[in-house]
């Protein structure tokens, strides 16, 4: 599952990227259940990526910080020029979209 990503841990975080460093120059925010942080990261990035793989230059990352009722969820990355308004209205809308936060839950290990 994530052969050519990195997964970088500190302490109880997670951060997954495809390139080192990771870029995080813009990202949506979100908090979702404790389930397995890494196949929550994957499940999160491939949903990203399909709304936003058209945008120059982005390469995407996703990093869960641990919260008492879950993760908070930082979902973005990096791209070679400002993003618009619409191309971050997109992310917002994958990240915050009711059936993808189910699937990624019960993905990952938890109930939807």
């Amino acid at each position: 599952m994530s052969k050519g990503w990195h997964i970088l841990r500190d302490g109880d975080s997670v951060t997954l990227c495809r390139q080192l460093p990771p870029r995080l120059e813009f990202g949506v925010q979100t908090v979702l259940p404790k389930v397995d942080p890494v196949r929550l990261a994957h499940q999160i990035r491939q949903d990203l990526w399909r709304a936003l793989q058209n945008v120059r230059g982005y390469v995407p990352v996703i990093r869960l910080d641990p919260v008492p009722d879950g993760w908070a969820v930082t979902a973005g990355g990096g791209a070679s020029r400002p993003l618009a308004a619409p191309v971050m209205d997109r992310a917002r809308a994958v990240l915050n979209d009711p059936r993808n936060r189910a699937r990624w839950v019960r993905h990952a290990g938890g109930a939807s």
